[in-house]
């Protein structure tokens, strides 16, 4: 059994190889393709078995005042730790996001007011964010990372971020403390740039996705799923997603689960996405600080698991996103963090099978092409 696994991942590696630019242009720069020829030939030789991460050193940077509930600080803190744990190997550098590309998401009016600081005050006490020079940089590669992390998920069939889930983040606006709706914007961009047809959000932040929800209203090819706390304060006015599974306050683990399981699997089947957005976010732990569910961490790893395996066994390629969690202490939401990025390292290998599929299906497709022109000649 061994020897068929090194076999299987030495011909996906050589394949995907010779298909590394494919799906990643607009974000590849000279690193991050030596990042994936490294990657692919670790894999070919089985010598690493690490998930796509997305992580720029400017999210050390902190613009906000010290004692701001919003946990700016966990993103590097998780980086630190996975590089602790020897599963940050395979991280790729993001770089920021143009203008157009904002726009897709965006009006133009409100990207340009926060790119140059001529937005109102009034928008940013609605962010709850001061704005600087500095947040405007942080938010940047920020959303980079998201773009960057859906064209590896098309590469690899997986990648995790080390920030995002900027879910409440509308067309003409921010909201509690999202700028820029990160996982829209890549999932537009993904849309543009690689030929996805059909994306699907999967949203299981403790708060509803309300700006997720706006800005792909209507919209046939986006499919938003929200399971979300429906005691939350946040957001005030709600935006209905295509599918809402609002669950009660001190839902646990098995209750969670349940719910999870009874949707996921079917809309999956139902949609058939070419992509899926996940935001896993953390704040449905038991002593989250703003959450009302009442999950374990154990839970949070359960439900992280199964999104992924879920998707990994239909061949859906996955980026996503860690979203919220909050706590004074930052170690502690990091641990939460953790469990994203081990489901992530543990579906690897079924996510590459996957891919590995999809590329001789390709091939077969091109090849039969080609003799039938031959024949017609």
């Amino acid at each position: 059994p061994r020897l068929l696994v090194v076999t299987w991942m030495s011909v996906l590696g050589s394949a995907l190889l010779q298909n590394t630019a494919a799906p990643l242009r607009g974000c590849w720069n000279a690193r991050n393709r030596r990042q994936a020829r490294h990657l692919i030939r670790a894999i070919a030789s089985h010598t690493q078995q690490c998930h796509p991460i997305t992580y720029h050193v400017e999210m050390a940077n902190n613009p906000i005042q010290p004692g701001h509930r919003f946990p700016m600080p966990k993103d590097a803190m998780l980086h630190a730790r996975l590089t602790e744990l020897g599963w940050a190997s395979a991280t790729f550098t993001p770089t920021y996001p143009d203008a157009d590309t904002l726009c897709l998401v965006h009006t133009r009016e409100y990207v340009t007011s926060f790119l140059d600081g001529s937005i109102s005050t009034e928008s940013m006490r609605k962010i709850g964010l001061p704005w600087s020079q500095d947040l405007v940089s942080r938010t940047l590669i920020g959303v980079g990372s998201a773009v960057l992390a859906a064209r590896l998920a098309l590469q690899y069939g997986v990648a995790v971020m080390c920030n995002g889930g900027t879910h409440h983040a509308h067309p003409g606006h921010g909201s509690g403390w999202c700028i820029f709706n990160d996982q829209a914007v890549a999932a537009r961009a993904a849309q543009r740039d690689a030929g996805v047809g059909r994306v699907m959000f999967v949203d299981l932040d403790v708060h509803a996705g309300d700006g997720t929800a706006a800005i792909f209203a209507g919209d046939p090819s986006v499919f938003t799923l929200s399971v979300h706390c429906s005691a939350q304060g946040f957001p005030r006015v709600a935006v209905p997603s295509d599918c809402d599974v609002p669950l009660p306050a001190g839902t646990r683990d098995e209750q969670y689960m349940e719910a999870l399981q009874a949707v996921l699997p079917r809309l999956l089947d139902e949609q058939q996405p070419e992509l899926v957005m996940y935001n896993a976010g953390v704040d449905v732990h038991a002593e989250d600080g703003l959450g009302k569910m009442s999950l374990s961490t154990s839970g949070i790893l359960a439900r992280d698991r199964f999104v992924l395996q879920q998707c990994a066994a239909r061949n859906i390629p996955v980026a996503a996103a860690i979203g919220g969690g909050y706590e004074e202490n930052h170690a502690h939401i990091v641990d939460r963090h953790l469990c994203l990025h081990q489901a992530a390292r543990e579906a690897l290998p079924l996510f590459l099978q996957g891919r590995q599929a999809a590329l001789a299906a390709r091939a077969a497709a091109r090849s039969s092409g080609s003799s039938s022109r031959q024949r017609a000649q």
